[in-house]
């Protein structure tokens, strides 16, 4: 087993690195990058995203002054939008983000930066990216770890008695509501909670932004507990109700395909007792594929999936910061998150490997090429 951990670890780095170069190539086709994002809010009304430019046309027009009056040939852009600025302030722009290096270049000096976790400085938010996401994660980390376990909680319980229980009223009311817990996506049953508990149209029960409350640092412990979970009900709610259907039907169906299987026959023709049956021999078989699709919904709910769920609950985590960076292009932030996230599955894959062998003894990696 430890073999097959190092070559999965070995395999990290070019999996990793693939992912990387194609995401780079793909972004250097995208149109509307940072520089023409600046060009659009210099050109703009919005004062503060000027502001935010002012630095490099000062140092432009701090260089003309001290050279003086010049002529200069009009030269064509190959941004579009900057007719009529000078092209030594656009190169001043392509400085300071970075693009005055060709992309292999800048690539390299990346992905050497990301080695050390350096992920630069934001373009449009003048922080270090780092700090950001650090003060974004707590945020995410809340939605997404209560939204896991609590899906997992309630859907691998839920799935097995539907499973034994199959074809009773039990199963037909509880299909019902995992049906209507599938169709309708996640920010729609935040919606409702909001109209009927945060006071939309009925009662005011829980709260409508942010995870804690502004007087949260002066609150005791046992209250500023309180306080955290009281926030945390709808939106964690809301991501739970639209997230357990899909996976408490995965179990049903992977305990009702082993409950047929001739091995579970012969343990009851033993005389083992049920919850033997179900739980020494059904359980860890029928609970491989479900093992198997935790990376990847972890991923999904912590950076991915409450998207949507920030952005009603006035949340401020990874997946808003994500969703600006690639509206706005920052991309220190986008490759970033990329490389951070992609990081993580990759870790969690391996993992859930390590978690099959637990689940299943007879499992042997080492007989496999990773």
């Amino acid at each position: 087993m430890l073999a097959y951990i190092v070559r999965r670890v070995l395999l990290i780095i070019p999996t990793l690195l693939a992912i990387m170069v194609i995401n780079f190539a793909v972004i250097q086709f995208a149109p509307g990058g940072p520089v023409e994002q600046t060009i659009a809010r210099l050109r703009g009304t919005d004062v503060a995203a000027t502001q935010r430019i002012s630095g490099a046309q000062g140092e432009f027009a701090s260089g003309q002054a001290q050279r003086g009056p010049q002529t200069s040939t009009p030269e064509t852009s190959r941004y579009r939008g900057a007719r009529g600025l000078p092209p030594e302030f656009i190169k001043e722009l392509e400085k300071q983000y970075g693009f005055d290096k060709p992309p292999v270049e800048r690539f390299l000096l990346m992905m050497r930066n990301y080695l050390v976790f350096d992920f630069g400085t934001s373009y449009f938010r003048d922080r270090s990216v780092i700090q950001l996401v650090v003060d974004k994660l707590p945020v995410s980390i809340s939605l997404g770890l209560w939204s896991t376990l609590l899906i997992y909680g309630i859907s691998i319980p839920l799935g097995i008695k539907k499973a034994v229980r199959d074809g009773t009223p039990f199963d037909v009311w509880s299909s019902a509501v995992v049906i209507v817990g599938y169709a309708i996506p996640s920010f729609l049953f935040a919606i409702l909670l909001i109209v009927l508990f945060a006071g939309g149209s009925y009662f005011q029960w829980f709260p409508l932004r942010g995870l804690v409350s502004d007087d949260w640092a002066t609150l005791s412990w046992p209250m500023k507990i309180l306080d955290y979970l009281w926030h945390i009900v709808l939106p964690v709610g809301a991501m739970v109700i639209g997230g357990f259907a899909g996976l408490t039907m995965l179990t049903k169906n992977s305990f009702l395909e082993e409950i047929g299987k001739q091995y579970v026959v012969t343990a009851r023709a033993k005389g083992l007792a049920e919850n033997r049956v179900l739980y020494g021999h059904v359980f860890r078989n029928a609970m491989l594929i479900v093992v198997a699709g935790f990376p990847a919904a972890f991923v999904g709910i912590l950076f991915t999936g409450s998207l949507l769920i920030e952005v009603i609950f006035s949340l401020d985590g990874l997946g808003l910061l994500g969703f600006e960076a690639a509206l706005n292009r920052d991309y220190p932030i986008m490759f970033a998150t990329l490389y951070v996230f992609t990081l993580i599955g990759l870790a969690l894959k391996l993992v859930s490997d390590i978690t099959y062998t637990l689940i299943d003894p007879r499992i042997d990696f080492e007989g496999r090429r990773a």
